[in-house]
């Protein structure tokens, strides 16, 4: 590898640089604050920034979005502490998902294939009822489908099954998720 050559290519980040620096020191310390717990202050603020914002969306504490003009999220989801949304593409979260703690969603990567670790971006997907559990990971591209589980502390590359649930790194399916008493 040659890191000294390496040049983000044609990637943008997707807003202007003042957009940026206002959000980074203004927006992003605002809705990662342990000092402000208030959810619809936090959802104001994303939307401010470009994200597309439902109703009934939960904020914990802690939780840190790279890019909030690149997040479509639906209603009723549950951002859980220390979230990390590093979205350098574009994260759409449908209705009733839940993000747990710790959770990490990751749009990027570089091609280990190239000497100058050209940077690679994919968006992700998290269709309607999925939960995705603490301490878990989902890469670059990845879509959960609907009702699928990852849980605690798993790692999923690639896609997963409706009404799936997944443990392990890779994530693997384990049994179907059946709801209902």
């Amino acid at each position: 590898m040659y890191l000294k050559n390496y040049t983000a290519g044609d990637y943008t980040p997707g807003a202007s640089f003042l957009k940026q620096l206002l959000w980074y020191f203004i927006g992003c310390p605002l809705v990662r604050s342990y000092w402000l717990p208030f959810s619809e202050f936090k959802v104001f603020l994303l939307k401010l920034f470009g994200a597309e914002i439902g109703q009934g969306v939960r904020i914990k504490p802690g939780v840190l979005i790279k890019f909030p003009w690149r997040l479509s999220v639906a209603n009723d989801v549950w951002f859980g502490e220390n979230l990390w949304i590093d979205n350098l593409a574009q994260v759409t979260i449908e209705s009733n998902v839940c993000l747990s703690q710790g959770v990490y969603l990751c749009t990027g990567n570089h091609s280990w294939r190239d000497p100058n670790f050209r940077l690679i971006t994919e968006p992700i997907a998290l269709e309607e009822g999925s939960w995705i559990a603490a301490r878990a990971v989902i890469g670059p591209g990845v879509t959960v489908k609907k009702g699928a589980v990852l849980g605690l502390g798993s790692v999923a590359s690639r896609s997963l099954e409706a009404m799936t649930i997944y443990m392990g790194n890779p994530a693997q399916p384990m049994k179907a998720r059946i709801i209902g008493n």
